[in-house]
């Protein structure tokens, strides 16, 4: 298994495909902003996905991204749409996905990387801490968490 990048990847269609097999409404959102080009419009410049794969098989996946869905904000970068295939659940890969996301902020000297969601007890496995709550883009309160970058 290894991480790899979705705008560096040179099977864009492919990867694109299997985020499209998500069963999950957020991953349908993804899949149209990635099909549309309309990604780094709502995500800002610079961002990415994340896929954990197998050869051809996505088992995991998350946005890298400069925005996310609590805005305005001066929070940043972002970790979000974080999905594992349910074949591959239990197995606390997203660990992988948040080790590349620490890599590119420290790449970048971010201290810190955010995750909103509505989730508990789920990051706090992947060392992330409640930070606050805000309001997302459909006026629903969110949680707020941090990763320091190690």
């Amino acid at each position: 298994m290894n991480v790899i990048r979705y705008f560096e990847s040179g099977r864009r269609a492919h990867w694109l495909a299997q985020i499209g097999k998500s069963d999950w409404s957020a991953g349908g959102l993804l899949y149209r902003l990635l099909e549309s080009g309309a990604f780094f419009d709502a995500l800002g410049e610079g961002s990415d996905v994340l896929l954990l794969v197998e050869d051809d098989t996505l088992i995991s996946y998350c946005t890298f991204t400069k925005k996310d869905d609590i805005q305005p904000t001066e929070l940043s970068p972002w970790v979000g749409f974080v999905y594992t295939f349910p074949a591959y659940r239990g197995h606390r890969y997203v660990a992988l996905l948040f080790e590349e996301a620490d890599r590119l902020a420290r790449q970048a000297h971010i201290p810190r990387i955010y995750v909103s969601t509505n989730h508990v007890g789920l990051y706090e496995k992947y060392g992330c801490t409640y930070l606050t709550q805000a309001k997302d883009l459909e006026g629903e309160w969110s949680r707020i968490y941090v990763r320091n970058v190690v």
